[in-house]
């Protein structure tokens, strides 16, 4: 006898269950709730067997268990064939349930017969048809619905949220003025959900103005307006802000903010590589226990990009149900503290434990492969991704496509980084300044307008950003012409980009201006672009030791002692250099002065044989 089993549910038989409709409801709906997707339609298929006739709450269960499921949308396309056999393809309920699905299926021409099908149609029915053709990327076309649901029927908070979630896709702010505008004379806008919508739809625009007034209107104590407000910030690199914004709430009301909020602050320390604020958040997590295993990958992340590996390797330790973000975060925190190898293993742990690998980790892989330069594993990764998942992450998926394009780039492979730039259906910003400064790295001045000595043009691009296309210059672009001015010597002009940026300079900037100081040999810019690194990262070992021979080559020694002892007491250790080399598939690492391979001896001898043949042509 078949039995259903949902824990604190049910624990029946089926002939339990008997003719009695409601009762077979209430058991596929227990089975829905607990995620048990497959075990409802096993029930149902058991209810047609028995004959028990359906009623209005049958389909729509079923409906809602599609809803939630990875599915094509023949089987969306059975449960409405059912529903006009019995009579039930008219009801509104289901009709409801219905739209969802196909538009969860991407059936846009269903959903829309079935909609204007429908003898009676209420805002669940309108607010599901917009909702489907936003999240389809028909932005357009759910404005147009929008406009014909308000001659048929006013919207609810619901309708307005989800448009105000079209108007952050928009390019433009004056869809999400005229929705604001209507939500303010609809007098939605008392509503919390309409009112943080509003707040974030401003954010999405960097509406610096409007956001602050907006906030300033709403009643303190809701932790979503805050997080907005913050999450604002953060995108605008402007920690100083969160970390403010963050007392005053914690002042407001203590213990205002919840896990988002620690959440995202966290993630602001990360991007400006605090490390003294961010161990002080730690801190506060550690002793309030508001903790989840998304605020510890947030910890993860932020430790990494402080340079404390080992810390985000216990983390992840201490991470129990590891996501794929959690997997991707630690891969990613191997590759920029200069791991990759180890990025490599961790991505063959998660390969031998069946995990379904999202396209963020295949992005992560391909980083690690480009940085070591093992062009022959990349190439049969992309083989891979274009085989076998043709219709999954690599298409249409711009990152993934730039990281295989970066990859070709930082092999040498011109020829394969050309015909994947040209073959990308889709070129973002980010694309085009790979592919730009690809082509600069190689010799290409003239296609990239970059990294050749075309400073005059550079700068022309830079300035036209924002006076002549009213583009705010990003930290990534201010980096960009600032390497540009330093690399032709332009020190003093690099220095005062830096110097009036808006957005606080990271690691990145001032590392571009230290390696043009050390080219030109400007002592004096050198040491003040080092001591700022050491003031963001104070436990990076390679700022000081970068710093110390910076003033041993002017001869300051008492200066270079004192660094090495400030080194030695915080237990600092430069990473020694390595090189790989990749042989018949398999990477092979050295590190400098290493003797641990098995191989060392005969390593050694093959590079005395190639220093004394160097030396004997004279090179």
């Amino acid at each position: 006898m078949l039995h259903t089993s949902v824990p604190g549910v049910f624990n029946t038989t089926l002939d339990d269950l008997g003719p009695n409709t409601m009762a077979w409801n209430l058991a596929m709906r227990s089975h829905v709730d607990e995620g048990l997707f497959h075990s409802a339609f096993s029930l149902y298929k058991n209810m047609r067997k028995m004959g028990v006739p359906h009623d209005t709450f049958t389909l729509p269960i079923l409906n809602r268990a599609l809803s939630s499921m990875r599915i094509d949308a023949s089987l969306g396309k059975m449960v409405h064939c059912v529903a006009i056999q019995v009579g039930l393809d008219l009801d509104l309920y289901f009709c409801n349930t219905m739209i969802e699905v196909y538009m969860k299926c991407e059936c846009l021409g269903y959903a829309c017969n079935l909609f204007d099908e429908m003898l009676q149609r209420d805002v669940v029915s309108w607010t599901s048809m917009i909702a489907g053709y936003i999240s389809g990327g028909h932005v357009s076309v759910a404005f147009d619905l929008f406009n014909k649901m308000r001659i048929e029927l006013e919207p609810n908070s619901v309708t307005l949220v989800v448009m105000l979630q079209a108007c952050c896709a928009s390019e433009t702010l004056k869809e999400g003025v005229q929705v604001h505008g209507f939500a303010l004379k609809s007098g939605l806008l008392m509503d919390w959900s309409v009112k943080n919508s509003v707040l974030r739809m401003y954010a999405s625009k960097v509406s610096t103005e409007e956001v602050e007034l907006l906030f300033s209107e709403i009643d303190r104590t809701d932790v979503a307006s805050w997080n907005v407000l913050i999450s604002f910030f953060t995108l605008q690199r402007d920690v100083i802000r969160v970390l403010r914004l963050f007392n005053e709430m914690h002042n407001f009301e203590a213990r205002t903010w919840n896990i988002e909020t620690l959440t995202v602050v966290i993630s602001a320390l990360a991007k400006s590589a605090s490390l003294s604020n961010g161990e002080g958040m730690h801190c506060l997590i550690v002793k309030t226990g508001f903790c989840d295993d998304i605020l510890l990958t947030s910890l993860l992340d932020f430790y990494a990009k402080c340079g404390r590996l080992e810390t985000s390797v216990q983390l992840f330790r201490e991470i129990r149900c590891k996501s794929n973000i959690t997997w991707g975060a630690m891969m990613l925190a191997f590759i920029q503290n200069g791991s990759s190898l180890d990025a490599i293993s961790l991505f063959r742990q998660m390969q031998a434990k069946d995990h379904d690998i999202a396209p963020e980790i295949w992005r992560n892989l391909i980083d690690a492969y480009a940085n070591l330069g093992a062009l022959k594993s990349g190439k049969v990764v992309h083989g891979y991704l274009i085989k076998d998942l043709l219709n999954g992450p690599v298409k249409d998926n711009v990152h993934l496509e730039t990281s295989i394009l970066n990859m070709y780039l930082r092999c040498g492979y011109m020829s394969s980084a050309k015909a994947c730039f040209d073959g990308m259906p889709i070129k973002d910003v980010v694309a085009w300044t790979t592919m730009i400064e690809g082509l600069g790295s190689h010799g290409f001045g003239f296609e990239a307008l970059s990294h050749s000595g075309l400073v005059t043009e550079g700068c022309n691009i830079y300035y036209s950003m924002k006076w002549g296309f009213r583009i705010e210059p990003s930290l990534d672009h201010h980096t960009c012409i600032v390497d540009l001015l330093g690399r032709r010597g332009m020190l003093n002009e690099a220095l005062a980009i830096i110097l009036k940026m808006i957005v606080l300079p990271d690691s990145r900037i001032w590392g571009a201006l230290l390696s043009a100081s050390r080219v030109y040999r400007n002592r004096r810019f050198g040491e003040y672009a080092a001591e700022r690194l050491m003031e963001l990262e104070p436990h990076n070992a390679g700022y000081y030791t970068l710093l110390s021979n910076i003033k041993a080559s002017v001869g300051r020694w008492n200066e270079v002692e004192e660094l090495r002892r400030v080194m030695n007491e915080m237990d600092l250790k430069k990473k020694p250099g390595w090189s790989c080399i990749e042989i018949k598939g398999v990477i092979h690492g050295f590190f400098s002065g290493d003797i641990s391979r098995t191989d060392s001896e005969q390593v050694y001898e093959a590079l005395g044989r190639l220093s004394r043949a160097i030396q004997e042509f004279g090179c």
